[in-house]
C-alpha cells in the first residue's frame, strides 16, 4: 500500500469519469438568489409569461389576502410559495396561469396595531377624532403592503405585483356597499338585539370564523330554584340547575328541560350541619345524574319519593329573588339541547348570554311576556360591567366579568357570594373545558346580548322557501373540490350550524354599513325601497 505521504502516490480521482460542467462546487444561495430575482426582475418575467401564453386557456390564481399589519411569517410564507407552485406548474402545462396577489387592509388586525402604539405612548382612541383615525389606519396599511410585497418578491414569487387587489381601494370599497345593499334589498339584512360573541379588550362582536378554542378551568355551581306553583307534592322543593357561568344567573329568565329525561323528587336526610344542602331539603332533578349532584353537594342520605313531570310545574322565583329587578316568573320550557351527560338535568336560561337560551325566548316570547319578561334583558356591558339597573351587582363596579386585558374579574365570586347568603347553593366545584378565546387577542370572549347588523341566512330569497343563504351556501360547498376532503366536512359543518350572520363591528376602521336611517335612528326596512331602480 502506497505511503500516504508518496508524492508519487497515484491520484485516483483521474479514474472516475465525471461530466464536465461550470457549476460552482458551492451553491452561494446567499449571493445567487439575489442575482436570479434581479435578473427576473430585469426582463420583466412577469409580462414575459403573459405575451408568452397569450391565447391560452386562463388558469387564475386570485390570493386569499393576508392582513397588512406586519412582517410575514412562516405561515403566509408556506402559503405565497404553495401558490407560486400552483402558478408555475400550470404555466408550464399549457395555461395562461396568472396570480393575482391582494390584501385584507380593513377591520381589527390593523386597528389593533395602531392602538398598540396608542397605549405605549399613553394615548386614548377615543381622543383621536374618527377621521384622523381611519386616516391612520389607510396609511398603516398602505405601509406595510410596501413591505411584505418586498418580502414576498424576496421568495421568488411570480404574479402582478404592479397591481394588487386591495379591499381599501376605493372601488372595492364601493363593491362592499353595493353588494350589502342588495341584501338590504331582498329583506336579508336586518338589525337586531341578539347575544353575540363579544370580545372586551377589543370591544367589539366577533363572527365564529374569528373564535378559536382553548382549555379553561371554569367554577361550577348546583342553584336551588325554589318551586312556586307546581304539584302539591312539590311543595318548598328547588328546581336545581347546573352552570360552567355563574356570572349569567343575573341573566336568569327561564329553565329547559326535556321530555326524554326522568326526573325525581329527593328529599335530603342526612348532611353534616355545615353542609349547604340541609336535612329535610326536597330537590328536583333527574335520575341519571342524582348520584353525581349527591357526592358534590357532599350528602350523606337521601331518600327519591317520586317521579316528577316538570310540565307540571308553572313556576320557580329566582335565586336572587329578594331584589325587585328578580320580579318575575321562571317558567320552565321543553327544549332540544337539554341532555343528561353532565349536570342535573335542568338548564338555567339566559336569553341575552346564548344561542339556544335566545332561540327558546323568541320562540315563547309570549309567555315570556306573560311571566313579567317582555324582552331579551341587556345585563353586562361592552367594558364586562353588569348594567346599572342590575338588581344587586349594577351599582358595584368592583365587579366585572372580563377585564381589558382578558383577565376574569370578580362577577363569578360575587354571584356565588350572593346565592350563599340566600341558601340558594347545593354545591360548587371546577370544570376544565374548552372556552371561546378571540384569536386575535388570544383572551376569552363571552356571549353578550347587544345591537347587531345581521343577515339572515334562512330568510327566502326570491319567494322560494327552499331558496336561502344556507342552502346556497351548501350547494356550492358540494360543487367544490376540497384538498384535502376533511375540509369540505368543516366548512359543511360551519355552515349547517350557522346562526345568522353577524356583519356590524365596533370598530372605526372599516367599510360603514351604509343603510338609510330615519330620523328616530330606525332602519328602513326593504319594503321601503323600490327595487326595481
Amino acid at each position: 500500500m502506497a505511503d500516504k505521504n508518496d508524492k508519487d502516490a497515484r491520484d485516483w480521482r483521474e479514474t472516475l469519469y465525471l461530466p464536465k460542467t461550470d457549476f460552482p462546487m458551492k451553491a452561494g444561495l446567499p449571493l445567487r438568489e439575489p442575482e436570479h430575482l434581479q435578473r427576473w426582475t430585469d426582463m420583466d418575467l412577469y409580462k414575459k409569461l403573459r405575451t408568452a401564453s397569450k391565447g391560452r386557456e386562463k388558469y387564475v390564481l386570485h390570493d386569499g389576502p393576508p392582513y397588512a399589519n406586519g412582517n410575514i411569517h412562516m405561515g403566509t410564507a408556506l402559503n405565497k410559495i404553495l401558490k407560486d407552485i400552483i402558478t408555475r406548474s400550470h404555466q408550464m402545462m399549457g395555461y395562461d396561469s396568472d396570480y393575482v396577489p391582494g390584501w385584507d387592509c380593513h377591520g381589527l388586525p390593523i386597528e389593533w396595531k395602531i392602538e398598540e402604539k396608542y397605549r405605549q405612548k399613553q394615548k386614548n382612541k377615543d381622543d383621536v377624532p374618527v377621521i384622523a383615525f381611519r386616516g391612520e389606519g389607510r396609511d398603516f396599511a398602505a405601509g406595510w403592503i410596501d413591505i411584505q410585497r418586498e418580502e414576498f418578491k424576496r421568495l421568488g414569487v411570480i404574479g402582478d405585483w404592479d397591481n394588487p387587489y386591495t379591499t381599501m381601494a376605493f372601488d372595492a370599497e364601493a363593491v362592499i356597499a353595493g353588494e350589502l345593499m342588495k341584501f338590504a334589498m331582498n329583506g336579508t339584512l336586518y338589525q337586531g338585539s341578539k347575544p353575540v360573541m363579544w370580545s372586551v379588550v377589543e370591544r367589539t362582536a366577533l363572527a365564529e370564523a374569528e373564535v378559536e378554542y382553548e382549555e379553561k378551568q371554569s367554577p361550577t355551581i348546583f342553584v336551588k330554584f325554589p318551586v312556586v306553583n307546581g304539584d302539591d307534592d312539590l311543595t318548598n322543593a328547588s328546581v336545581v340547575i347546573w352552570t360552567t357561568t355563574p356570572w349569567t344567573i343575573p341573566g336568569n329568565r327561564a329553565i329547559a328541560f326535556s321530555s326524554r329525561i326522568n326526573y325525581g323528587l329527593y328529599e335530603v336526610t342526612k348532611a353534616a350541619d355545615d353542609n349547604w344542602a340541609k336535612v329535610g331539603e326536597k330537590l328536583i332533578l333527574a335520575d341519571d345524574l342524582a348520584e353525581s349532584l349527591r357526592e358534590a353537594g357532599r350528602i350523606e342520605e337521601w331518600t327519591r319519593l317520586l317521579d316528577v313531570r316538570p310540565n307540571t310545574i308553572s313556576y320557580c322565583a329566582h335565586p336572587l329573588g329578594d331584589n325587585k329587578y328578580y320580579n318575575f316568573q321562571v317558567r320552565l320550557y321543553e327544549a332540544d339541547f337539554v341532555t343528561a351527560d353532565t349536570g342535573t338535568g335542568f338548564v338555567h336560561v339566559a336569553p341575552g348570554h346564548g344561542a339556544d337560551d335566545y332561540n327558546l325566548y323568541e320562540n315563547n316570547a309570549a309567555s315570556f311576556s306573560e311571566a313579567g319578561i317582555p324582552e331579551v334583558p341587556h345585563t353586562v356591558r361592552a367594558d364586562g360591567f353588569y348594567f346599572d339597573d342590575v338588581g344587586i351587582f349594577g351599582s358595584d363596579e368592583s365587579v366585572r366579568v372580563i377585564d381589558d386585558k382578558g383577565k376574569w374579574g370578580k362577577a363569578n365570586d360575587r354571584v356565588i357570594e350572593e346565592l350563599m347568603k340566600r341558601d340558594a347553593l347545593v354545591a360548587r366545584g371546577r370544570i376544565k373545558h374548552d372556552y371561546p378565546h378571540s384569536w386575535r387577542s388570544k383572551k376569552p370572549v363571552i356571549f353578550r346580548n347587544t345591537p347587531q347588523w345581521f343577515i339572515a341566512i334562512d330568510e327566502p330569497l326570491e319567494g322560494d322557501a327552499k331558496d336561502t343563504i344556507r342552502a346556497r351556501s351548501l350547494k356550492a360547498i358540494s360543487q367544490t373540490q376540497f384538498t384535502p376532503e376533511r375540509g369540505e366536512t368543516r366548512l359543511r359543518g360551519m355552515i349547517e350550524n350557522k346562526p345568522d350572520w353577524v356583519i356590524s363591528r365596533q370598530r372605526a376602521w372599516g367599510v360603514p354599513i351604509t343603510v338609510f336611517m330615519n330620523e328616530q335612528g330606525d332602519y328602513i326596512p326593504s319594503g321601503s325601497f323600490d327595487k326595481s331602480e
